[in-house]
């Protein structure tokens, strides 16, 4: 007698941990690095939304925990000798949220608001998302005889940081909002704020091919 089939719904649950069965260690601190970055977004709306500067301050103090999560799931990963194409493929994703959408929502909040700003603020992100889909198409063929990436094309994503610090501390004396540094500039129909410059320097420096920084 033919056994009935069985139902594919019965089937879902044991997919969903087969998944997580492929996670590892290091895995799940890069997705606290997604969760510092998701966290950032959330806050920076917050902080649109009710002004307290508690709501931006803790929309910037998540990048640094992003970052220290993005270090130890490398550190792990390498201890525990765990490297694979899924924990890569995560890291990228985690990166792009936390070290890409996260700063340029801080930035949006914290006045970069104009036209010009907003171009600003997607080609920053374009770059990040760029830079990043490079270096895993790239790694391979960058990889040294150990099998390890020896240098990185242009600026890692996670300097991103130092754009949270700046706006942290524009934030910290004040000058954000319509108080922000360089003030504003109508530029034909939209409005450039000088602050939103320093995202266009990122981005550029990110998808740069001449700068070669060593990989620690």
């Amino acid at each position: 007698m033919s056994q009935p089939a069985s139902d594919p719904a019965s089937r879902a649950p044991r997919r969903h941990f087969s998944m997580l069965r492929d996670f590892h260690l290091a895995d799940f601190f890069t997705l606290g690095n997604a969760a510092c970055g998701v966290g950032a977004v959330l806050f920076a709306m917050l902080y649109m939304q009710t002004q307290m500067p508690f709501h931006f301050f803790a929309a910037a103090a998540l990048a640094p925990a992003a970052f220290a999560f993005d270090v130890f799931d490398g550190k792990i990963a390498r201890a525990r000798h765990q490297h694979s194409a899924l924990g890569r493929e995560l890291d990228s994703l985690a990166d792009i949220v936390s070290f890409g959408v996260a700063p340029a929502a801080l930035g949006f909040a914290a006045g970069l608001q104009g036209g010009w700003d907003a171009a600003a603020l997607i080609y920053f992100v374009c770059c990040g998302v760029s830079r990043l889909a490079r270096f895993n198409v790239t790694a391979e063929t960058m990889s040294g005889d150990e099998g390890k990436v020896s240098h990185f094309e242009g600026t890692p994503i996670p300097t991103s940081v130092v754009l949270t610090a700046v706006l942290a501390f524009a934030a910290w004396q004040g000058r954000i909002g319509d108080d922000l540094y360089g003030g504003g500039l109508q530029l034909g129909p939209w409005l450039l704020h000088p602050l939103a410059l320093l995202f266009v320097l990122s981005g550029s420096l990110m998808i740069s091919k001449t700068l070669r920084i060593p990989k620690f």
